[in-house]
């Protein structure tokens, strides 16, 4: 009963924390001020605020004060950086729906050692095998290859359809 008890208690006080909304993305203050602008009333006052916070917030662009991005770039940055260990920042949005689960691309070259095989797709990324298991279909240049995030933080690269191996990204 006492166990009971604590746990229905531990429910209780946890639930805010579970309950506990979204909260919105922080705006720049450049663009926000532009967007303050459409409260104005008088017409030929909101015109002079999109003027001059238009002329702020390009100012802002252009000496790399405020970055300006759409959805396209943002989900090339997020795939340029499949696989790498970052901290856990917002810089993206933080939105684990537009996450990338798994790239698809062409192996540059690749290489086996006594390690394993290490494999260098044409984006530039390099990928190093972290098990034992063999290739089924060798990884040589110009084959069609597909990492994939597996459980626990790890990935899985496939050749050519092949079945997967454990890899890491090392750049």
């Amino acid at each position: 009963m006492k166990l009971f008890c604590a746990v229905l208690l531990g429910g209780i006080v946890a639930s805010p924390v579970l309950a506990k909304e979204k909260e919105p993305p922080v705006r720049a203050q450049a663009f926000q001020r532009l967007v303050d602008c459409r409260t104005i009333k008088d017409s030929a006052a909101r015109l002079a605020c999109y003027d001059t916070e238009v002329a702020t917030l390009d100012a802002a662009e252009t000496s790399k004060d405020v970055v300006i991005v759409d959805k396209e770039q943002l989900r090339q940055a997020k795939r340029t950086l499949f696989g790498l260990s970052l901290p856990s920042i917002k810089l993206f949005g933080g939105d684990d729906d537009d996450a990338v689960a798994q790239i698809e691309s062409k192996i540059a070259s690749a290489s086996e050692d006594v390690n394993g095989w290490t494999i260098r797709l044409v984006d530039g990324s390099v990928w190093r095998q972290i098990d034992s298991k063999p290739f089924y279909r060798l990884p040589k240049a110009g084959l069609d290859v597909v990492v994939k995030r597996a459980a626990l933080g790890s990935y899985m690269l496939r050749v050519g359809g092949s079945p997967g191996v454990r890899v890491k990204r090392v750049i």
